[in-house]
């Protein structure tokens, strides 16, 4: 059992989930405070009040915190906002990786075509052979010849064995 937990805790999704949530607390502090200490005194400029969490109403013996809601809100709006920037900008370099990484295939297919008819090329440009060789006299004779006008051999192999026996004997 530790074993197969210990698999789980350490995929990588699970550790990118965990840094995720760390940094997420720290981002969350740093927004609370740029809310709490920046962004709601220069509104209380406007409105005359100079913290926002004590506003409230008292209806019978109930309070209802709306500065606190308000300071929630305005916290929740800018996280939103700054994971929005930072989704977007990530998009953005996925995006720009995925181009250049279409670019690169297309050029490599390219390529690889161009090698390929290339290749073919020189496949179609050679000829079928017509002629073959007399293994005794190693003359030139035509392919079909079953006994060489040179030396008078009578011929009992294929064409494609004295081809090999030609490029052996050179």
């Amino acid at each position: 059992m530790w074993k197969e937990f210990k698999e789980f805790a350490t995929k990588g999704n699970v550790m990118d989930l965990a840094i995720g949530v760390i940094i997420g607390g720290g981002f969350q502090s740093i927004v609370k405070s740029l809310v709490n200490d920046v962004i709601m005194p220069l509104v209380s400029i406007f409105t005359g009040k100079i913290d926002f969490n004590d506003m409230m109403i008292t209806i019978g013996g109930a309070s209802i915190k709306y500065g606190s809601f308000i300071t929630n809100t305005i916290n929740f709006f800018l996280m939103a906002f700054c994971v929005f920037l930072i989704v977007r900008y990530v998009n953005k370099i996925n995006k720009t990786i995925e181009e250049k990484s279409k670019e690169l295939n297309q050029k490599l297919e390219r390529k690889h075509t161009f090698f390929r008819k290339k290749k073919n090329k020189k496949q179609e440009e050679v000829p079928a052979p017509t002629t073959k060789f007399c293994p005794f006299c190693l003359s030139e004779i035509h392919i079909k010849a079953s006994r060489c006008p040179h030396c008078t051999s009578v011929l009992e192999e294929s064409h494609e064995d004295s081809y090999e026996q030609l490029e052996i004997k050179e």
